[in-house]
């Protein structure tokens, strides 16, 4: 088991308000965002289940009660972001959403939750409530979440759209579910009998995704956008995480990792 998972408290960050109804609530090892609709909050990757403490004392830190979750919404099917659900689900009654070519993932009828790669075994398999395709839209409250289409990473992978609000200022958030190249590796799909047409649809998805409008852009990893040390930055005046150039800008260098390991695997045949 690897020394975050091992010592959970090794990856433990302070939570911070981004923007006006949009919380971090942790981790370093995987990203947990709530957004609060007025009508109950929506919890965006709850996590690994040896974090799960630190995720609901973070929410409390900030005022916000994990019994007022309604909607629990999954990125994509590995361990490190939808782990924590089961727990979750059975604490609050919360509802689950999740990418449909991810759902064999979740319930644990498929073993691709990359769990084996963290060193633990995925004992908290459960059903989703929702399953998740492109052009879908996640309603309560005030938030509209727009789902889109972000395979590569895993399937099922899914990027989400939404506005937040500080009752004066309003911006466009994007978050692409899962972008590592890990279980892109041509070695990762041969170890599983998978077939690389499985990675070959995420350029593509990058490509349609790159114009979409994001003001704000949150990585479900802390260092997919400096989620720390952004958040150490914001002052009454200023706030590193509004910033229209951050997504393109991701997204491209994720590109360009793809196509760097493509090379690589080119050059080592």
């Amino acid at each position: 088991m690897n020394a975050k998972m091992a010592h959970p408290w090794t990856g433990y960050t302070k939570p911070f308000r981004i923007f006006g109804n949009l919380y971090f609530v942790g981790t370093v090892p995987a990203s947990t965002h709530i957004i609060d609709t007025g009508a109950g909050l929506i919890m965006i990757d709850p996590g690994y289940p040896q974090s799960l403490y630190l995720v609901i004392d973070n929410m409390y830190r900030l005022g916000l009660s994990p019994y007022d979750i309604k909607y629990i919404v999954i990125t994509h099917g590995h361990y490190d972001h939808l782990g924590a659900a089961r727990a979750l689900v059975e604490m609050t009654g919360a509802k689950t959403f999740i990418g449909k070519e991810d759902a064999s993932y979740a319930d644990g009828t498929v073993d691709l939750t990359w769990a084996k790669e963290l060193g633990t075994e995925y004992f908290e398999a459960f059903k989703p409530d929702v399953l998740l395709s492109h052009g879908d839209v996640i309603a309560l409250g005030n938030t509209r979440i727009l789902v889109k289409d972000a395979p590569g990473h895993t399937p099922g992978t899914k990027a989400f759209f939404f506005d937040v609000t500080d009752g004066e200022k309003t911006y466009r958030v994007g978050t692409h579910g899962g972008v590592g190249i890990n279980s892109m590796k041509k070695s990762f799909l041969d170890r599983y009998g998978l077939p690389t047409s499985i990675r070959e649809k995420f350029v593509p998805a990058i490509d349609a995704l790159m114009n979409e409008k994001v003001e704000i852009f949150i990585g479900n990893h802390v260092g997919n956008n400096d989620t720390v040390g952004k958040g150490a930055r914001i002052t009454e005046t200023e706030n590193p995480f509004i910033d229209p150039t951050a997504w393109k800008t991701f997204l491209e260098t994720r590109k360009k990792m793809y196509f760097d390991m493509i090379a690589e695997e080119v050059k080592n045949r």
